[in-house]
């Protein structure tokens, strides 16, 4: 494995939306697949580099601890088994997030708002703490969640549209962001685009084919996008695109044309009203309706990813068409004088027609129509080269989509243009079916700006590349770890992994904003670069007004330095993120992606801090630290303690972790293993867990909780659609009493994935359990059963249905208050069951945004909930009634 991919842990992605079923992405779509269980650990290989030259070996850069996997293989892996938890054991029929946010939006509601604790500046670059799995000093400053599509004008607003937290807009060139898609059934953006009388249209259901993204609810209009926003009185058309993801949004010829998951749409832009008509479907059967609509690879059948529009003729389309990971019908098709769609077989030019070397395409049109550009995936060589997936990028000097088309870049020259992704195994456009973006200076068609990993820039027509946007300032000479510098001597750079592009003016100055892993950026359009080609003067626009991070967990601990708490949690690439009670600025203390969290109550320090795959570091300090473990490994504060299960791979990607309710000294870990250790935050080594039960081969744990010793574990295997089986297994945790529970495909408890369970602090043989997926009525498959809230009041042995009048939604977590009422976070927020009541109500007004977790501030008095789109949140119990 590289360099790059061992220092970081960034990568990976999730998400949903309110009218339609996740993306699921299946197991064979993975390029490469490795054996190796986990991304490496930030820095790590920079450490080993550092100890030949010091004689000190850092406590992460052990021989035991390398890693040859592909970071790209771990997005595929993780979007296989984000997807898997929402639909397996068959196919979630269109409809059931809009129908499940009907039900939510009629709940009667709780008292109390929900308070935003997240919403100030996240610096990735905190100078506390650079401890050694930190990516601090990086370069890419303050972050937020990811951002898949970006739009401005020349009057100083720009838009940004995030994963799943809505859209958001800016008056004053970026920065000062406020949230204009709130009234919307779904928060995930797939296409922004401004048409020529400055209306905004935004798609909704993000097309990455990435862990986290949901489908969407259709497209909207937004006639006066500076001051109005989004409503559902908005859409265009009828239902034609619920449910489905939307890639690209063209104009040409009066018409709109929709790039989606389900084909290539048209619709007028005169008027909102009408259906949407479809274009060219290269797999009709598939689509719903259809005699091949519930086939397991239907999602994969109609997968458009781009359109490009003669300027001199709107009659002369093209349309990129395919699955990233390959199909026979990939490639490029134009209508014929009968007004049939027939796939380009030659004339091109460079520019591939075979099926194998078309994947994930974007085209891009230079103002005066005098050029068009293209970057190309490749399945070919997305499943044959570890190195790269791209096929290269490609200018038409026609300026006609048909070409003919010359190949202006290769991942090999792109390296060699100031990347940062030089080493062999991860190089640019390795996740180029992930990472894309493309787009022309409206003044200059030689002046390109390109996206893959990193951002690049060529003046002259793709004859000369720089790597203005690096993936990060790691291993490059002017970097330093040295705290009183947030880069070192380097100059700041974005957040990797692009997604979203667009130039605008704001005071008579043109810039170019860049959307990401980590957020949106913006640099003058016709920036400075130094000798390398980097850019020295990008800005981040993440002030803190726009909160669209990714969290799968939350922690909540005593602030024993400054009162009040510390309240900590693990994103979707962006790492671990902490929050003193004291603080105006959240900081990272943990790179990568950040999975599940155990924070001690009695002290928010002590935090054990989840990558993937039970990856598991643990650290007594916040991880703070001035970054001299580089020169002396003993001053390291963090400790890599991950049970075995982690090296041989047989952990869920995001693996569930959980302390005792009664001993917070006792942990308890899933994988094939449910794991304890009984050293709390005092643990130093992986050695220390010992395994409890062998859940069987192939099942892997889904869940786990434990409360005076008593531990639950629910697991899966097979966890997709081939064969799906889930269980209960139930023992202490001195290793007595281990067995399996019956749980027979009879409706009992469903036979869908199981998601979390929340102990009675007052009775541990009093559990609940939660239930991912939704009912029979909208998935096909066996045994899908009804309900997602379960009783258990005899240690599991029986179970009770007491969803009631719980929305048909996908429950991931769940808490029992000190009162005895039950908290659930689902897929579309929080629902409340008050003691001594049987029905479910609403708390406070979340949009429709996914929380994946909730937990109790120390004292009981409080509710957390992490949102996977809008940060953390927080309500007071007394005000839920």
């Amino acid at each position: 494995m590289s360099a790059p991919t061992r220092k970081r842990r960034w990568l990976t992605t999730w998400a949903i939306t309110a009218s339609a079923a996740l993306v699921a992405i299946p197991a064979s779509a993975a390029s490469g697949q490795s054996n190796s269980p986990f991304g490496a650990r930030a820095l790590a290989q920079l450490a080993a580099e550092r100890a030949d030259s010091v004689g000190a070996m850092s406590p992460k850069a052990k021989a035991e601890d390398g890693d040859d996997g592909n970071e790209a293989d771990e997005i595929a892996e993780g979007a296989d088994q984000y997807a898997e938890a929402r639909t397996s054991p068959g196919i979630v029929a269109p409809g059931a997030y809009g129908a499940a946010w009907s039900s939510l939006t009629n709940l009667p509601s709780t008292g109390g708002s929900w308070r935003g604790v997240t919403d100030l500046p996240y610096n990735s670059d905190d100078a506390r703490y650079r401890d050694i799995d930190s990516n601090s000093s990086g370069g890419s400053g303050n972050v937020t969640g990811r951002m898949a599509a970006m739009a401005a004008d020349d009057d100083g607003y720009v838009y940004a549209g995030s994963a799943g937290g809505g859209v958001w807009r800016s008056r004053t060139g970026g920065g000062h962001w406020q949230a204009i898609s709130d009234g919307l059934s779904s928060q995930s953006t797939g296409a922004l685009a401004l048409d020529g009388g400055g209306r905004l249209w935004l798609g909704t259901g993000e097309a990455t084919t990435n862990a986290d993204a949901y489908l969407g609810s259709g497209v909207y209009v937004l006639t006066d996008p500076h001051h109005g926003t989004f409503s559902s009185r908005s859409r265009v058309g009828g239902d034609e695109l619920e449910s489905t993801t939307v890639h690209q949004l063209r104009f040409g010829g009066g018409k709109v044309w929709a790039a989606t998951g389900r084909g290539v749409w048209s619709h007028s832009t005169k008027t909102l009203k009408g259906a949407w008509k479809l274009e060219f479907a290269p797999n009709p059967d598939y689509l719903p309706g259809g005699s091949q609509a519930k086939d397991p690879s239907a999602p994969y059948k109609n997968i458009a990813n781009d359109i490009a529009i003669d300027p001199k003729n709107p009659n002369k389309v093209v349309l990129a068409v395919g699955w990233r990971s390959g199909d026979d019908y990939n490639g490029f098709y134009t209508k014929g004088a009968d007004g049939t769609w027939t796939r380009i077989t030659s004339g091109l030019g460079d520019l591939p027609a075979d099926p194998d070397n078309v994947g994930n395409v974007t085209f891009a049109r230079s103002a005066d129509g005098s050029r068009y550009y293209a970057v190309d995936q490749s399945p070919e060589q997305l499943n044959t080269n570890p190195d790269s997936g791209l096929e290269g990028f490609y200018v038409s000097k026609s300026g006609s989509p048909t070409g003919p088309w010359t190949k202006i870049a290769d991942y090999q020259g792109l390296a060699a243009s100031g990347s940062a992704l030089t080493s062999s195994g991860y190089m640019p456009g390795v996740q180029a079916w992930y990472n894309q973006f493309l787009t022309v200076d409206p003044a200059d068609p030689e002046h390109v700006y390109a996206g893959l990993e990193e951002v690049y820039e060529t003046k002259d027509g793709g004859g000369t590349w720089s790597t203005v946007g690096p993936y990060w300032n790691f291993g490059f000479s002017c970097w330093s770890i040295d705290p009183a510098k947030q880069t070192g001597d380097c100059n700041a750079t974005t957040h990797s992994d692009q997604h979203g592009v667009a130039i605008g003016r704001y005071h008579g100055k043109s810039f170019v904003y860049v959307g990401n892993d980590g957020g949106v950026y913006k640099r003058p359009v016709n920036g400075s670069q130094d000798t390398s080609g980097h850019a020295t003067d990008w800005t981040s626009l993440n002030d803190g007004t726009i909160d669209t991070l990714q969290y799968y967990s939350v922690g909540i601990g005593k602030d024993l330095d400054h009162g009040g708490v510390s309240v900590t949690g693990g994103l979707q690439d962006n790492g671990q993120s902490v929050l003193r009670s004291n603080d105006k600025v959240m900081g990272s203390n943990f790179g990568g992606d950040g999975g599940d969290t155990l924070t001690d109550p009695a002290n928010g320090c002590n935090i054990a801090e989840e990558y993937v795959y039970l990856s598991i570091q643990v650290t007594q300090n916040c991880a703070v630290n001035d970054g001299s473990w580089i020169d002396d490994a003993a001053k390291a504060t963090s400790y890599n303690v991950a049970p075995a299960d982690n090296a041989t791979g047989e952990a869920r990607f995001i693996a569930p972790l959980a302390a005792d309710a009664k001993n917070p000294s006792t942990w308890i870990a899933g994988g094939r293993h449910v794991w304890v250790q009984t050293h709390g935050y005092a643990i130093r080594s992986g050695d220390e867990w010992t395994s409890l039960y062998d859940l069987g081969e192939g099942h892997t744990a889904t869940a786990v909780a434990t409360s005076g010793g008593k531990v639950y574990a629910a697991w899966c295997g097979p966890c997709n659609n081939q064969g799906f089986t889930r269980g209960i297994s139930v023992g202490n945790a001195d290793g007595t009493g281990w067995h399996d529970i019956a749980l027979p495909v009879d409706g009992t408890v469903p036979n869908r994935y199981l998601s979390g369970f929340a102990v009675d602090p007052k009775n541990a043989d009093h559990v609940y359990l939660t239930v991912n997926g939704f009912s029979r009525q909208w998935t096909e498959g066996p045994g899908a059963g009804v309900g997602h809230v379960f009783e258990s009041k005899d240690g599991g042995t029986t179970w009770k249905d007491i969803s009631k009048n719980l929305p048909d939604v996908p429950a991931d977590s769940a808490v029992v208050t000190p009162n005895g009422g039950l908290a659930v976070g689902t897929d579309l927020g929080v629902v409340y069951r008050a003691p001594g009541r049987t029905t479910w109500q609403r708390v406070g007004n979340l949009p429709a945004v996914a929380v994946l977790q909730v937990k109790l501030s120390p004292d009981g008095s409080t509710l957390y909930a992490a949102t996977h789109g809008r940060g953390i949140y927080a309500i007071k119990l007394r005000d839920c009634g």
